[in-house]
């Protein structure tokens, strides 16, 4: 159920910073930052989701998975493809993302 969580936050977050850019960069309406401000409240509800003991924990998890999901925003939505080196690194964040929530904890 984490990684759901953390996908659904990592869109939110990507498509709520979006809006941003694309008010401030792309020279689009105001308007754009409305449900901007929207989705990146939604980005912190899921957050806070996380069946975690702890938020630091929780953040450095989301971090890998945020990097990932960015990465598909800019082949899907921007329509840049990802190169070797842009995987390599998605991979390599996920596989970190993977051992601070999997990794097993005592009690």
């Amino acid at each position: 159920m984490s990684y759901l969580l953390y996908t659904a936050a990592a869109l939110a977050e990507v498509a709520g910073c979006f809006s941003v850019w694309a008010w401030w960069r792309l020279e689009k309406s105001a308007l754009w930052l409305a449900p901007g401000l929207v989705l990146l409240l939604l980005f912190a509800w899921l957050l806070a989701l996380v069946d975690t003991d702890a938020a630091g924990r929780a953040y450095a998890a989301y971090g890998g998975i945020y990097i990932a999901a960015s990465l598909a925003w800019l082949w899907l939505v921007e329509g840049v493809r990802p190169d070797r080196w842009d995987l390599a690194g998605a991979a390599l964040c996920i596989a970190g993302a993977s051992v601070i929530l999997l990794a097993p904890r005592g009690a």
